[in-house]
């Protein structure tokens, strides 16, 4: 037990700690699936990440803003769906775009706090000038602004690009000793650490101390390496005594791709079945938010922009954001968030809607009710009769109850009408053309009960 006058330096040093502005760090996997963690069921050794979340809490229906790469990142940082911010597609080096003018990134909103900002790993939202992360909030750069399978694979410090090709084995280490650094160096000011790995999006390499380690292939060797990643992150906060005074984030970008498993889910990376958009969220604050908690209620990567905002006084976007303020879900204030319907969009194309533990698919990709595409390629089309899942009982979607529930279907039918109706123009002609446009028969494997 305490003594009285230890009790009280404890107690004042929590204090002093909590008074201090927040530090947050916001680490993104590529391509991780929503099964890849030991603590959500996977046999990937990631006992790093794994006690992040038996020291704070893990999400079990998180969703990202989008089944790929670059929209997913977009809406991350905007808190923005990625059709309003001008960001609904996959960027290649040949795009010329990136963030629409006028969009605010969670970087510039605590850079104006005071905040020291740095982004280390992949950007992905467009490597000129106007779109790079030191023209978005970030105070510097290191990483490579594009995934590891496009060409040129450039690394970039800061503007610079100081490697043509970037070594891939050698990335996870060198984007960590930078991530490092910055925390070292930026101990004595509140500060924002923005952390996309690169991995584990393919092509895959793990450097000597991690190859051929983890008995699972590559893959397995990749993850613990990330997982390593985090590790080096939380001891550089406990090192420095930052660790109670550090909001620190994990996430992924969407569902994995060729290898990785969505668990349970349905669906892969480019789907919008929920293994293609629902990823890992685990959330950890020594001393703030409670040991242990699995948190099931539905939130969405674009709830960490007004999320951190709330928690760190910076002013909210100028425009409105898609997320909520979820400080209640970390706290254990609430266990449960009464929220607006999600949409899910892939491409600039409207496919699902859900709202609590129901999701209502309106289109969906030939090419995945019919593998491969038909003749005349991938096309988004209508469903002949939209399909309602009960994704708490029926994780998998596999069942489909829309009969059973036609009030449900048609409130989740007017709910998308009204907020379609708060999209750039562009996305409601599609939205028109797309209600207006061929059919299709309902994907096969869905099973009415």
């Amino acid at each position: 037990m305490l003594s009285r006058r230890a009790f009280l330096q404890t107690a004042t040093a929590v204090a002093a700690a909590t008074a201090r502005p927040l530090n947050v760090i916001l680490m993104y996997a590529d391509d991780l699936g929503w099964g890849d963690l030991g603590c959500y069921g996977s046999t990937l050794s990631t006992p790093h990440l794994d006690r992040a979340a038996r020291e704070g809490v893990r999400f079990t229906h998180c969703l990202s803003a989008n089944p790929v790469c670059s929209p997913s990142r977009a809406a991350l940082l905007t808190g923005r769906y990625p059709t309003r911010v001008g960001v609904p597609v996959v960027l290649f080096p040949a795009d010329k775009t990136g963030l629409a003018e006028g969009e605010q990134t969670l970087a510039q909103l605590l850079k104006a706090k005071g905040y020291k900002t740095q982004c280390v790993g992949k950007w992905h939202l467009g490597h000129l000038a106007p779109h790079l992360p030191t023209y978005k909030g970030f105070d510097h750069y290191f990483g490579i602004p594009y995934s590891n399978d496009m060409t040129p694979r450039w690394l970039m410090d800061g503007e610079k690009v100081v490697e043509e090709q970037a070594t891939l084995e050698t990335l996870t280490p060198r984007y960590t000793a930078r991530a490092v650094q910055f925390i070292e160096d930026s101990k004595a000011n509140p500060f924002f650490l923005y952390f996309p790995h690169t991995y584990p999006h393919i092509p895959l390499a793990a450097s000597p101390a991690f190859r051929g380690k983890s008995t699972q292939g590559i893959y397995g060797d990749v993850v613990s390496e990330l997982d390593w990643s985090v590790g080096q992150i939380m001891e550089t906060l406990r090192k420095h005594g930052l660790d109670k005074n550090t909001l620190f984030l994990f996430s992924s970008d969407n569902g994995p791709w060729f290898q990785g498993s969505p668990g349970k889910l349905r669906g892969r990376k480019g789907m919008t079945w929920e293994g293609g958009v629902r990823v890992p969220l685990i959330a950890w604050w020594p001393g703030r938010i409670p040991k242990g908690r699995v948190c099931h209620s539905l939130v969405s990567t674009m709830d960490l922009v007004p999320t951190v905002c709330a928690l760190t006084g910076a002013a909210r976007p100028a425009r409105a954001t898609d997320g909520v303020d979820i400080t209640g879900l970390l706290t254990g204030a609430k266990t449960e968030l009464e929220r607006d319907a999600i949409l899910y969009f892939d491409n600039i194309n409207l496919q699902c809607v859900r709202q609590g533990k129901w999701k209502l698919h309106i289109s969906r990709y030939n090419n995945v009710t019919y593998s491969p595409a038909p003749a005349g390629g991938r096309k988004n089309i209508r469903l002949k009769n939209p399909e309602l899942y009960d994704v708490a009982a029926d994780p998998d979607e596999s069942f489909d109850v829309a009969a059973e529930n036609p009030e449900v279907v048609k409130r989740l039918t007017a709910r998308v009408e009204e907020l379609m109706k708060g999209f750039p123009e562009n996305i409601q002609r599609q939205y028109e053309s797309q209600k207006a446009g061929p059919l299709s028969p309902n994907a096969a494997g869905a099973v009415s009960r």
